[in-house]
């Protein structure tokens, strides 16, 4: 089914669109070869964007789930990683917007809304990504206040964000039970940011490795004791329909220059559009995304409904990131030895829609979780 947008979630796309194909899309290419999407984020705060997920009653554009997907998609296909820095974003923001108390959505929300402060969502550790058992990353009493003491790897933002929703182990006999959520401003005494990972792709959308030793003052608990990991699992669940909104911004952008390509480039006195070979190509990669996309729709249409969409996320996203990355590969094959050049965005869209496959949930997490629900 396709969904029924409001006249407001198109107009917000369009404004998107015109701003990401005015200001992202020119820059894309420089970025990669050596920047950061920092230089976009004052322009991204004009806009509105990075507060986008937010209510209005806090500030933010109160944008539905479906205007989001659009949003995203639009920023993605002109700029992979500058969409991947702004959801980032959002994961922090929705952290504290679905867990936190009055007090501390006061203390944020307001900031992130106005584009003021930008938020990382630190999750991931060193030895340990998908599993949680494996959190080495400790909360505990200390004199009136709580102490966090480990590591985080692969963190987006944390080199530039203002502040960190950080996950840690307050029991490990627990479990999964037993994590904690705290806000952490990354300027507090005791946290220590690395230089940016080299990476493949999404080259200016840096990500970290991140220290504590820092003492936390209780009111930045995020929710109540130990219920960090059902706040981690709330906060991933929106977030796979923004990374498939992300997919299918980088397939769309793959798709549409192997199609152009496709009819521009001669060969034996045509067009290749005009052999067989290339037209299944395009077919196949028109109906691929066409169903990621209705995955997708799927997912945000529910979560907007106040329905359950964990299963639909994670279709959505393994769907999504999939069919993208072959999407991108079989874009520079059409291509042939130009799709190869860096003079074209086919490697690079190759290169960052990678990473989709693996964060905020491997797809063979994804398969995991699809497995559970349907077997329910």
């Amino acid at each position: 089914m396709i969904p029924d947008f409001t006249p407001e979630d198109r107009a917000l796309a369009e404004a998107v669109r015109k701003f990401a194909e005015a200001r992202l899309a020119p820059r894309a290419a420089a970025l990669d070869e050596g920047g950061s999407v920092v230089e976009h984020l004052p322009a991204l705060a004009a806009q509105g964007i990075l507060g986008m997920n937010l209510p209005e009653s806090w500030g933010g554009a109160g944008a539905s789930a479906l205007a989001m997907v659009l949003a995203v998609e639009e920023i993605a296909t002109a700029c992979a990683a500058t969409a991947s820095t702004v959801t980032a974003h959002f994961l922090a923001s929705d952290a504290i917007l679905l867990a936190g108390d009055d007090e501390l959505k006061r203390r944020y929300l307001p900031g992130v809304a106005a584009g003021e402060r930008v938020g990382a969502f630190a999750l991931t550790e060193p030895v340990g990504g998908s599993d949680p058992a494996e959190m080495r990353c400790r909360l505990a009493p200390d004199a009136g206040a709580l102490r966090l003491t480990g590591t985080k790897h692969f963190i987006s933002n944390a080199g530039f964000a203002d502040f960190l929703v950080v996950f840690a182990q307050g029991d490990p006999s627990a479990g999964a039970r037993g994590i904690e959520a705290v806000v952490v401003d990354r300027t507090s005494p005791g946290v220590a940011v690395s230089s940016p990972e080299p990476t493949m792709g999404l080259k200016a959308s840096h990500i970290y490795e991140v220290s504590f030793d820092c003492k936390v003052v209780e009111s930045q608990r995020l929710g109540p004791a130990r219920s960090g990991f059902k706040t981690a699992l709330r906060t991933l669940d929106r977030g796979r329909i923004e990374v498939a909104a992300e997919a299918l911004g980088i397939a769309r952008a793959a798709f549409q220059a192997a199609r152009d390509w496709s009819k521009q480039r001669k060969v034996r006195g045509g067009s290749l559009a005009e052999l067989q070979g290339i037209q299944w190509m395009l077919a196949e990669m028109a109906t691929s995304l066409e169903a990621a996309r209705l995955l997708t729709y799927r997912a945000a249409s529910l979560r907007q409904a106040g329905l359950p969409f964990t299963r639909e996320a994670a279709m959505a996203k393994l769907q999504a990131t999939e069919a993208a990355s072959t999407i991108a590969d079989m874009a520079l094959q059409i291509h042939g030895g130009y799709g190869y050049s860096r003079r074209l965005p086919l490697e690079r869209y190759l290169r960052d829609v990678r990473a989709l496959r693996i964060y905020e949930g491997a797809s063979e997490i994804q398969r995991n979780i699809i497995a559970r629900l349907v077997l329910q």
